[in-house]
């Protein structure tokens, strides 16, 4: 397995310095990669959760592609019917191209609905719009001069270069509907469902995921879940405790379970939804620390 960080890029702690600061801190102490979240337009819905100033993933993703040498660096994820799909795939291929191979695109339809009326993008119509914004990018990514026809969009003619390296960059899903999982398993790379529980995935979603799998005629994705880490001193049920929560030995075993799900990244996510923790990451970096040298055993073990 990899292990990523979740880099806060919003909050009253937000900026360049300490955006610095998280991406070096991640490569320094053996993380495999970095992810961003999105927002394009910061409605009151947004800024109740994650307030200004909020900073686009692309741009930044692109600045710290500069700062770093080894971690991966992806979205977590774009609201994918929030951009024109020719602006996505032109700035995925850059990025992946300017990276050294480094991009992961990851995608969601997104939940903020002030943010689609903003935008002028039909809310209900954000699953459909997806796929076929997918599709859209798929097609882009594959050909030197691109044509697609759609339902909600159409080009013809686009030339694509410049072009990411080969392999393309992988893209995964978030969610974990039925619609997401047909999603992933006919786009995507990568299955990315985020604060799960390690029962629900063994026990519900992993057999579902199959089960779609099948009636497709698709294999498998591979398993990126985003998980939230939060360390207590005292063991949590474990009947009510998201993956990542708890003592350390409890987040171990799950990152073991988790491991022998098949799972080929996991992504820690550190924010407890207290804008203030931002200007502070101290104690994000403390727990990080301290999961970076499980995750270091996890994988001498894997290796035996």
């Amino acid at each position: 397995m990899k292990f990523g960080i979740n880099i806060l890029n919003f909050g009253p702690g937000a900026n360049p310095e300490s955006l610095e600061r998280w991406a070096r801190f991640a490569e320094n102490a053996g993380y495999h990669f970095v992810m961003i979240s999105d927002h394009v337009a910061i409605t009151p819905e947004v800024q109740a959760l994650y307030p200004v100033p909020f900073y686009d993933p692309f741009i930044l993703l692109g600045w710290l592609a500069a700062i770093t040498k080894k971690v991966e660096l992806g979205t977590t994820v774009t609201i994918l019917p929030n951009r024109h799909p020719l602006q996505t795939a032109r700035i995925v291929e850059n990025l992946a191209q300017l990276s050294g191979g480094r991009f992961i695109l990851g995608v969601g339809i997104g939940w903020a609905k002030q943010e689609f009326e903003a935008l002028g993008v039909p809310f209900d119509k954000r699953g459909v719009l997806t796929n076929e914004y997918l599709e859209a990018i798929i097609t882009y990514r594959a050909n030197e001069v691109a044509t697609y026809k759609g339902q909600f969009v159409s080009f013809s003619n686009i030339h694509t270069a410049p072009r990411s390296l080969r392999p393309h960059p992988p893209i995964w899903v978030g969610g974990a509907t039925e619609a997401a999982m047909r999603r992933v398993l006919r786009y995507g790379d990568g299955w990315h469902p985020l604060r799960i529980r390690v029962d629900w995935l063994k026990n519900e979603g992993i057999p579902r995921l199959q089960k779609i799998a099948e009636s497709e005629g698709k294999p498998l994705p591979s398993l990126c879940p985003r998980i939230k880490l939060r360390l207590t001193d005292d063991p949590l049920p474990d009947d009510k405790r998201l993956a990542g929560e708890g003592t350390i030995d409890q987040v171990r075993s799950d990152l073991e379970e988790l491991a022998a799900l098949g799972a080929k990244y996991v992504l820690f996510d550190t924010y407890a939804g207290k804008p203030e923790s931002t200007i502070n990451p101290e104690n994000d970096w403390a727990m990080l620390s301290l999961l970076a040298e499980q995750a270091l055993d996890l994988e001498r073990q894997t290796l035996r």
